[in-house]
This record gives structure tokens, C-alpha cells and sequence, in this order.
């Protein structure tokens, strides 16, 4: 059945903002959510990340808003930095056409006194990590008063991530009268605990993995654990994937790891919590741009990421959370692409938790055989730098004016220049590998809308 955005009963900049950026027919989750959800009924919705819960609730916030009101109307509290990010800009591609709305984020890793001017100045909506959004509420620089819509997304990580406590003690602070959605890609019993205390007969709307089983290949490699590393690199070597995600238990792994494949000849970055924010932005950043072929990152870290067509992920060690496991391979085999997932099984432990998953899931992983040995990975390199220059909104320049300063000024080819992330203090721009350094000394010589600007070139060379 067909679920269209045309049905629903929106306000018309909003009609026009779908226009925009091309929505047409309601993935799963958004046509379960967003009919009781715009009614005005408490949601505790299961879907997984890519499902397009995004839009799930955020058209329903933005729906409620009144614009006059120069207050926090909504909030929606996320579990990483990462992703208070990417749903503050969906929601800002959301309300593009309705006038003077303001969307703040508020983030650990960011300027504190940055973020209380924001607040002086008056915000709309609010997104932000349960920690910092607690600080600025008991410093009395955010105000809940008048909020009518909470958002929890990704709840059950916030629980892993020992947030919960700071959610409690955001909810004090909320208005008892409110609508309260809850979107989460499992329900523990901590979150049904947390549900019981914050919502008022919610409506369940349960979602399943938007992966394709006939397209998602799954692969149970053995080896012994003091091969693991050598492992994943034969697996990358065999399939020379486009890009491809890697997920490690521990950051001390994430590392070790991508240093080594880098050390092969890979274009390897790690995700993961010790990471300071400009670095975990700068590994977004390329992974976006495809500047970057592997990604290696805790679950954590990789939780809430959007990426697009991504076919092949390698789960260098088995997750004793069956449910965790679905969630990983989930991130491949999506939107009618075919997708690969690989398990590496390195100990008997390691056995049980195959046999455990594999009970969950109903169904047995293929066992694949050991690829043969390689040492070579320089294959993985990719195909686009990303350039990235120090100005953005704050100094007045649009991606406009950025993609004519590469084009009409440096003489680049149009096709060589990729996705544009135009930031409040920076621009980052994927750039043909073979023409990245030749766009970086044009900017550097240069102007962008006549003004001198500092630019690099992220990765290494």
C-alpha cells in the first residue's frame, strides 16, 4: 500500500519543504507514526536507524510550533553528539520555508558560552545529548516551560551510555502536559521502565529492519583470535568494497585496527568516544564525501549514522546482545542495494554468542571460507578528498558561492566537485582526489565572495 505525504494534514511550508527535498511516499515508520503522532498522541515507536524516523518526528514538532513564540516548544535528546547533529539538520531542511524558525544544538564538545547566546537569543527547537542539555538546565540558561513535544531518540543506547539518570532529571524540568515520543531499535526493560515514567498510554508502533533479506548476504568466518586483525584485512582485500564499516568492542581495538589496515595501504579512520569533537566531525566529514573507504568504530559511535549504500560491513567481533548483532548488519543491504555482512567468530565464546544470534534471528549463517592472505590494501583508497574551509554562515557564504569560487575562479570541472556541508564556522566540499590539491591553492590564493579564507585538506595524502 502507499502511504503519501500528501495525505497528511500539514501546514503548507511544510507541504512545500517535502517538495524540496523530494519526499513523496511515507517509509513504514513515518506512515505507523506520524498520523497519531500529529494527533497528538504519546508514541513508543521500534524501528532501526535509517527507517526515517527522522522525519517520523520531526514533521510532527514542526507541525506544532508556534513560530510567534520565541521559546523552547521541542526537544528532542539524542545519545551522541554525532547524531544531535544529523537530526538538527534534517530538521532545518524541514522548516527551510517557515519563516524565523530557530534550531539550536546543544552538545558537549562545543563552546558552552556559544550556546547560552543561542539560548538568549531564542530557539524553537532544541537538540542535544542528555549531559549538556542537563547543565544548561541547571544553570537556568534553558527554560522548559512552554514545551509541548519531547522527543527520545535512540533510547535504548542512552540506557547502554548510563544517560538515563540525566533523562530523569530533564523530565523534572518538563511540563506535565506534553507529547512524549519515544523512538528506540529495541526495548530493554530499562526502557520500558523509562517509558512507564514518562509517557501517558502511548501507542506501540513496532517497525522492522527496513534491510531486505533476499539482498543481505550473511557470513560466518573462522579464524583463531590472534588472527583477528590479519582477518579483516583478507576480507577487505577479497571484496574491495567502496566503503565499508567495521565494528570493534573496544576503542583500544577500533584503533589498533585502523592503524593497521591504514598501515596496509587502506584509507582507514576509527570512531569512537575519545575522539575530541573536531576529530569525530573531520571522520564524518569524510566518510560523507567518500573521501574515506573503512570505517572502524565502536557501536556506539557508529550509532545514529546515516550512510547511504553501504555494502559490506564486518563485525570484527561477535556482540553477546543478539539484538545489537540484527542492528549492526542492519547498516548494509538497504534501500534495494545488495548488502554483505561478515562475522568474524575468533573463540569459543565467540561460538556460543553465533549460536545465540543465530537462534534469535531464526536462521543459520552461512560459513564461508578464509580468504587468502594479502598485505597489500592500497586498492582501498578513495576517490574524493575532502576540503575544508574555515568559513561558513557566520562570514555570509553559501554552498553558492563556494562551488563558483572551485568552478568559475579555479577553473575546476563542475563534475569533479561532490557534496557540500556548508557549517556555521566551516565548509567542507568533496573534491576528486586527482584535483583536491590544485582546489586547495586556488582557495588559498583566492576569494570566496571577496573574502580571504584558510582552507586544508583532510586525510592524509
Amino acid at each position: 500500500m502507499i502511504h503519501s505525504f500528501d495525505t497528511l494534514s500539514l501546514r503548507p511550508e511544510l507541504q512545500e519543504a517535502l517538495q524540496q527535498v523530494g519526499f513523496v511516499e511515507m517509509t513504514p515508520i513515518q506512515a505507523r507514526a506520524l498520523p497519531p503522532a500529529l494527533a497528538g498522541r504519546d508514541l513508543s515507536a521500534q524501528a532501526q536507524t535509517g527507517s526515517g524516523k527522522t522525519a517520523a518526528f520531526g514533521f510532527c514538532l514542526l507541525q506544532a510550533l508556534d513560530v510567534e513564540l520565541r521559546e523552547p516548544q521541542a526537544l528532542v535528546l539524542c545519545p551522541t553528539r554525532e547524531l544531535a547533529e544529523q537530526v538538527a539538520t534534517e530538521l532545518r531542511r524541514f522548516a527551510a520555508r517557515m519563516a524565523d524558525v530557530r534550531i539550536l544544538t546543544l552538545c558537549g564538545g562545543r563552546s558552552t558560552r556559544d550556546q547560552r547566546q543561542g539560548l538568549d537569543g531564542g530557539a524553537h527547537v532544541i537538540v542535544g545529548t542528555p549531559g549538556r542539555v542537563e547543565k544548561h538546565l541547571r544553570d537556568h540558561h534553558l527554560r522548559l516551560g512552554r514545551l509541548s513535544v519531547l522527543v527520545l531518540d535512540e533510547a535504548d543506547r542512552m540506557l547502554d551510555m548510563g544517560f538515563i539518570d540525566q533523562v530523569d532529571a530533564i523530565l523534572s524540568y518538563c511540563p506535565s502536559q506534553r507529547q512524549t515520543l519515544l523512538f528506540s531499535a529495541t526495548f530493554p526493560d530499562g526502557v520500558e521502565a523509562l517509558q512507564a515514567r514518562m509517557q501517558r498510554d502511548p501507542l506501540r508502533v513496532v517497525v522492522e529492519t527496513q534491510v531486505d533479506p533476499t539482498l543481505l548476504r550473511q557470513v560466518a568466518v573462522r579464524c583463531r583470535p590472534d588472527q583477528r586483525q590479519a582477518m579483516v584485512a583478507r576480507l577487505l582485500a577479497q571484496h574491495r568494497p567502496d566503503s565499508a564499516l567495521v565494528f570493534c568492542e573496544t576503542r583500544d581495538d577500533c584503533d589498533a585496527l585502523s592503524a593497521s589496515l591504514s598501515a596496509l595501504g587502506a584509507s582507514a579512520l576509527a570512531l569512537h568516544g575519545q575522539l575530541s569533537q573536531e576529530e569525530r566531525d573531520d571522520v564524518l566529514v569524510q566518510l560523507l564525501h567518500g573521501s574515506l573507504r573503512v570505517l572502524v568504530a565502536t557501536n556506539v559511535a557508529a550509532r545514529g549514522l546515516d550512510i547511504p549504500a553501504l555494502p559490506l560491513v564486518i563485525l570484527s567481533e561477535l556482540s553477546p546482545d543478539p539484538e545489537s548483532h540484527v542492528h549492526r548488519i542492519g547498516r548494509t543491504g538497504r534501500a534495494g542495494e545488495p548488502g554483505l555482512a561478515i562475522s568474524v567468530v575468533a573463540s569459543d565464546r565467540e561460538n556460543e554468542r553465533l549460536e545465540r544470534i543465530e537462534a534469535f534471528m531464526g536462521q543459520a549463517l552461512e560459513r564461508g571460507e578464509a580468504p587468502g592472505e594479502s598485505t597489500d590494501l592500497s586498492a582501498l583508497q578513495p576517490l574524493n578528498r575532502s576540503l575544508l574551509i574555515l568559513a561558513g554562515r557566520e562570514q555570509k557564504i553559501s554552498k553558492g558561492d563556494v562551488l563558483g569560487a572551485l568552478v568559475k575562479e579555479a577553473g575546476l570541472p563542475a563534475d569533479a566537485i561532490g557534496r557540500i556541508d556548508l557549517g556555521r564556522k566551516t565548509c567542507a566540499v568533496a573534491i576528486r582526489r586527482d584535483l583536491a590539491q590544485r582546489a586547495l591553492k586556488a582557495v588559498q590564493k583566492g576569494r570566496i565572495k571577496k573574502q580571504r579564507v584558510r582552507a586544508t585538506l583532510l586525510g592524509p595524502d
